[in-house]
């Protein structure tokens, strides 16, 4: 497999990637890749031709090490290093639909017209892609670390093992070859699909919390702009016909022409006023 092609496809996803991503690519940069191709491919090399059983029975040997070792511990890492790498690239090819897209845009529009703001941009549905990668991630770790506990019935490598799979005649003892090397390499292996695991859910908290945070900010936002609307309104000589007033207020507002017009003129009020003259006494003969 060539290990710089594959870090030279997967390094474009660091672009769009937030700070957690970025330590999670290191750490399957380094911490995986790296000690994979340099230390634990070397180590395991030619595993069954180091795994030595105390028996000349032909196929004895086989058969015991295809019984606890189903499948190599090197070949299984390969092959979750590809698994877990895969989503990073739903992302990529995410981008590159968006530029094709603005691409085709611009040619329809003109070169001054744009389709979107930033096509890495976490928003709309790249956010969703990327989200759902870490997802995808985060069960393919969780599903190799299971079937490596499965296969082995842990993740400690034994030194010796006893066999009494057919054909061997009896129960026989075989040896594992370099067993420290290789338990060493194992722990670590898990380690560091443990750490890309934590990375993984802390990036997911971060993506949820930022956009939930966006999202009340918003809301927030719109709210407080209805509200000084609202004020606006209100402020509007033209416009507070609808509020209450108090006495205080009546008192010092000027009379209005429909309110002057009705004071001035009752009908009720001007004939009690001549009853009352006609009633009372001319003093004005004496």
């Amino acid at each position: 497999m060539d290990w710089k092609t594959f870090q030279a496809l997967l390094s474009g996803v660091n672009k769009y990637s937030t700070a957690f991503g970025r330590v999670w690519l290191s750490v399957v940069f380094v911490f995986r890749v790296m000690v994979y191709v340099v230390a634990a491919e070397r180590v395991w090399g030619d595993e069954q031709k180091d795994f030595d059983c105390n028996t000349k029975q032909p196929g004895c040997a086989n058969v015991c090490y295809d019984h606890f070792f189903p499948i190599s511990h090197i070949r299984l890492w390969a092959l979750q290093l590809i698994f877990v790498t895969c989503p990073s690239f739903m992302v990529v090819m995410h981008v590159a639909y968006r530029d094709d897209r603005e691409r085709k845009y611009r040619a329809k529009h003109g070169e001054e017209a744009k389709l979107y703001n930033n096509t890495g941009k976490k928003h709309g549905g790249l956010w969703w892609t990327y989200l759902i990668s870490l997802f995808v991630k985060t069960g393919i770790e969780v599903s190799f670390l299971y079937i490596l506990h499965r296969v082995y019935d842990s993740f400690y490598l034994p030194r010796l093992v006893k066999c009494e799979v057919s054909p061997c005649p009896n129960q026989v003892d075989c040896y594992i070859g370099h067993p420290t090397e290789k338990k060493v390499f194992t722990y670590f292996m898990v380690g560091a699909s443990a750490l890309c695991i934590v990375l993984n859910i802390c990036e997911i908290i971060y993506l949820i919390s930022k956009r939930i945070a966006r999202c009340a900010n918003k809301i927030k936002r719109r709210n407080r702009n209805m509200a000084v609307h609202h004020d606006d309104f209100n402020d509007d000589p033209f416009n507070n016909c609808n509020q209450p007033m108090t006495r205080v207020d009546l008192k010092e507002k000027p009379p209005s022409f429909k309110s002057a017009y009705r004071y001035s003129y009752k009908p009720s009020a001007l004939k009690l006023e001549e009853r009352i003259r006609a009633s009372a006494p001319n003093l004005s003969s004496d």
